[in-house]
């Protein structure tokens, strides 16, 4: 059953996919499906919420690929190979590397690396910190949140990239002070956050991961 679903799945995806994620799409997803497959599928029962070769700028504009993201929750799981990710990696891919975990954590998400012998045998415990995950963020928030800031953090989704106020102003067709009052507010409900809290007046801002909670 789930060969086929999961045929179904990347088709799906690539149907929706274009760029930089297409090709990525069209590579060898041998490490991808085994983490899907082992772990994901058994905990979700189902591909809603999965997102494959998620993509991500970077602060210095480079895209970046995540595995598979579950949208809902904001965990960015990978599936790595020893020889790709340790044996063999370049200075560069190891600095790399580290560029992906720090924009990961920029845009508030959790990285969920597992290892291909994780994977292949030990998935009992690979399922099990899944479940942990699931048991620790899955709760509704509990936070009333107005029409407008939902489809501000449903844009913010649709980004994919830190929000600026002209952002928010393009989706709720409001004026830059009613939009900047909107985006207070998600401050004040801990849904919002400025990328530089040290500056007196914000350009951009990061939705937390707890805010994703909110649109279930």
């Amino acid at each position: 059953m789930f060969e086929q679903e999961f045929k179904k799945f990347l088709q799906e995806q690539k149907r929706t996919a274009t760029g930089g994620r297409l090709e990525q799409l069209n590579k060898d997803l041998t490490g991808e499906k085994k983490m899907i497959g082992e772990v994901l599928w058994p905990v979700l029962q189902s591909f809603e919420g999965l997102t494959l070769e998620y993509e991500l700028i970077s602060t210095s504009g480079v895209r970046i690929y995540i595995d598979a993201f579950y949208e809902p929750l904001g965990l960015a799981f990978e599936s790595e190979g020893y020889i790709a990710h340790a044996e063999k990696i370049s200075r560069d891919r190891f600095s790399f590397e580290k560029v992906r975990v720090r924009t990961l954590a920029a845009y508030g998400y959790f990285y969920v690396p597992f290892s291909w012998d994780e994977l292949d045998k030990k998935p009992e415990a690979c399922r099990r910190s899944v479940y942990e995950l699931l048991g620790r963020f899955s709760s509704s928030a509990n936070v009333e949140i107005t029409i407008y800031e939902r489809e501000v953090i449903r844009y913010a989704l649709y980004l994919n990239r830190p929000l600026r106020l002209g952002d928010v102003c393009n989706c709720l067709q409001l004026s830059p002070p009613a939009s900047r009052r909107v985006l207070r507010k998600l401050m004040e409900k801990k849904l919002v956050r400025p990328v530089n809290q040290e500056k007196e007046r914000y350009h951009t801002y990061i939705v937390e991961k707890d805010a994703f909670k909110c649109l279930r």
